[in-house]
């Protein structure tokens, strides 16, 4: 339980779901963790589960400002930031592409793709300078590179977050900084309806999981269990890898 002991993490969009549960998991790991969310009262009650080496901080990923306040906040805090988890993610409701109207792309490429540009360009200076590498961990999706019908631009958002995680990992190996990203199956987290188009019953979600060979959605622990391990020195050779948490159904 000390995988990430004396370790340093933001985590955005951190006041629910993946984030949530990442930065726990981060912190009963031994991680000092940064939560960030725009949603202030969602952060706070993240940060209650562990107050002792968890902080909130309110923000928007969109913003470079933001970004800077959030490092700057974590160092005068801590004294550095080790790691770096993209979370941060929004959609439109699963529907035809030509319905999705022009607000709705761009809300989703601002968040799920100039959210992570902004924090990697913050995060990474601080991170050469110390001359002791850290670790840059995207949530992106399994809809990454196996896009369905209804969420054209989202999958296409996070496309672009999967082709991006290869290219930081080539730049900054050098630097022993190292770039992944965490590829999940739709989860139990209330976005069931948003995604798939359908209603969250029984019935909906077994003919969604028909093609899932391991028989089930995905679960938040799936997630925060591979960003633990892509975060503490277990993976220290790996980076640039996509990792597909979603019971088989890329296959």
């Amino acid at each position: 339980m000390n995988r990430l002991q004396g370790k340093v993490a933001i985590v955005t969009g951190a006041g629910s779901g993946f984030g949530a549960g990442i930065s726990q998991a981060f912190a009963a790991e031994g991680a000092k963790v940064l939560v960030c969310d725009i949603n202030q009262a969602g952060g706070e009650a993240t940060v209650q589960s562990n107050p002792s080496v968890m902080a909130f901080l309110k923000m928007d990923v969109t913003k470079a400002s933001d970004w800077k306040a959030t490092i700057d906040a974590a160092i005068q805090k801590w004294g550095k930031v080790d790691i770096l988890v993209n979370n941060a993610g929004t959609s439109y409701k699963n529907k035809p592409t030509v319905d999705v109207t022009e607000e709705e792309f761009q809300k989703t490429f601002d968040v799920n793709v100039k959210g992570v540009y902004l924090g990697c360009n913050a995060w990474v200076p601080q991170a050469i300078e110390r001359k002791e590498g850290g670790v840059i961990i995207n949530i992106a999706s399994v809809g990454a590179t196996r896009p369905r019908p209804g969420l054209v631009w989202y999958n296409a958002s996070k496309g672009a977050v999967w082709n991006a995680t290869k290219g930081l990992a080539a730049e900054y190996g050098p630097h022993q900084i190292r770039v992944v990203s965490i590829c999940p199956l739709v989860t139990g987290t209330g976005l069931f309806s948003s995604f798939t188009g359908v209603e969250d019953t029984p019935e909906n979600r077994q003919k969604f999981i028909f093609n899932v060979p391991m028989g089930r959605i995905g679960e938040v622990d799936d997630v925060t269990s591979a960003c633990v391990f892509m975060a503490s020195s277990e993976a220290k050779f790996i980076t640039g890898v996509n990792l597909e948490v979603d019971g088989g159904r890329c296959i």
